[in-house]
């Protein structure tokens, strides 16, 4: 092969192992972490509408699904993410954050004890660098496996649990951020109650063998249709749910992203994580800057990149914006000074050179539904 067409095939867009499915229901695909993938099938609005009311399917198979395991793999990764992996019971999932030497945050990720090892879920569009960098860092006795032989899907609303009880029903036994291994037509697959939408939910990790199979018995029910990238994007972001590469990234630390929670107690008290000293700082006596939710006043959106002023002075950025159908108004997180992040605080945001009235709003912007304990 030569030095071009090594290039080419470096850069080609991936395809998901669902794509001709997608393309069949309509999907209209476009690029993104570098796959093909479905931005909406139906339109965003109706998309995002349902899986607020009914149950809808995202495929994510894009995302990198790692396995590490070996004697104290819960010690090893916890001096790359500042939370307590050595507490994290079996079948139990944690939110975390890779670090950087500086405390920034290189990627958001969930990790799940699965007995025999730990799962983790990393962002598609950065999950090389995140598997060069747990390389790297990791101990040689600890073991890395990128099971690329597994899909990722994701169902959500408030119907999810009775759609994927009829194909698994231990789903129906978990409670948010729990997981279980069971069994689907002879195929192993993983379940979690989690997601990236507020809605309660599940994320569900088959073979790919299994995935077309998996994706159409879902999708024969009633209450169940598939929903593209659009409407996650717009469901995320009313929940308040930071995307990685926009709303993160390695400027910014923990504190100042708004994420003090993924930083446990016992982790606050010992340190040993990466940027330890500029986070625990932070914690102590306040960030510079601060992630907050802006409420938005008219109906013109602002956009990531859209600068901030209070007053004459610039003094931060939006990260992310849009609509937000659940609400009927546009919405945005951004970063301000932490002396502007008070809920009520006024701001002012620039769009086509025009000054757009904000104001500070508390995050999520439509509450989180998740299932925190049975029947709840």
């Amino acid at each position: 092969m030569s030095e071009t067409e090594d290039l080419i095939e470096e850069v080609a867009t991936e395809t998901l192992p669902l794509d001709a499915w997608h393309r069949a229901k309509g999907g209209r695909m476009v690029e993104f972490a570098g796959y093909w993938m479905p931005i909406q099938y139906e339109g965003i609005m109706a998309e995002h509408l349902w899986v607020r009311e009914n149950a809808g399917l995202f495929d994510v198979s894009h995302m990198g699904q790692l396995l590490i395991s070996g004697d104290g793999a819960a010690a090893a990764l916890e001096t790359l993410v500042p939370g307590d992996i050595s507490a994290l019971k079996p079948g139990r999932m944690r939110y975390s954050l890779l670090l950087a030497e500086d405390g920034g945050i290189l990627d958001d990720l969930m990790i799940t004890n699965e007995g025999d090892q730990f799962g983790i879920v990393v962002n598609g569009a950065v999950k090389w660098e995140d598997i060069g960098h747990l390389r790297e860092n990791l101990p040689d006795h600890i073991t890395l496996n990128h099971n690329e032989d597994y899909g990722l899907l994701a169902l959500q609303g408030p119907k999810a649990v009775d759609a994927l009880s009829r194909l698994v029903p231990e789903a129906a036994g978990l409670v948010f951020m729990q997981a279980t291994r069971a069994t689907w037509q002879g195929h192993a697959i993983g379940i979690s109650r989690s997601g990236y939408t507020g809605e309660d939910g599940f994320e569900i990790s088959p073979p790919n063998a299994a995935l077309e199979a998996f994706a159409a018995a879902l999708c024969a029910m009633d209450e169940v249709k598939p929903i593209g990238l659009g409407a996650r994007d717009s469901l995320r972001l009313e929940a308040g749910l930071p995307l990685y590469g926009h709303d993160l990234d390695e400027t910014i630390d923990p504190v100042e992203g708004d994420l003090c929670f993924a930083i446990s107690k016992r982790r606050r008290e010992e340190g040993g994580f990466p940027g330890a000293a500029r986070i625990l700082g932070h914690l102590g006596q306040g960030s510079a800057r601060k992630r907050v939710g802006l409420l938005i006043d008219g109906k013109m959106p602002v956009r990531e990149g859209a600068k901030l002023f209070d007053g004459n002075t610039e003094v931060g950025v939006v990260t992310s914006g849009g609509f937000a159908p659940s609400v009927g108004a546009p919405i945005a997180m951004g970063y301000v000074p932490t002396g502007l992040s008070e809920p009520g605080t006024p701001v002012a945001a620039e769009v086509r050179g025009k000054r757009v009235a904000c104001t500070v709003t508390a995050m999520p912007f439509v509450p989180h539904r998740y299932v925190r304990k049975q029947g709840g």
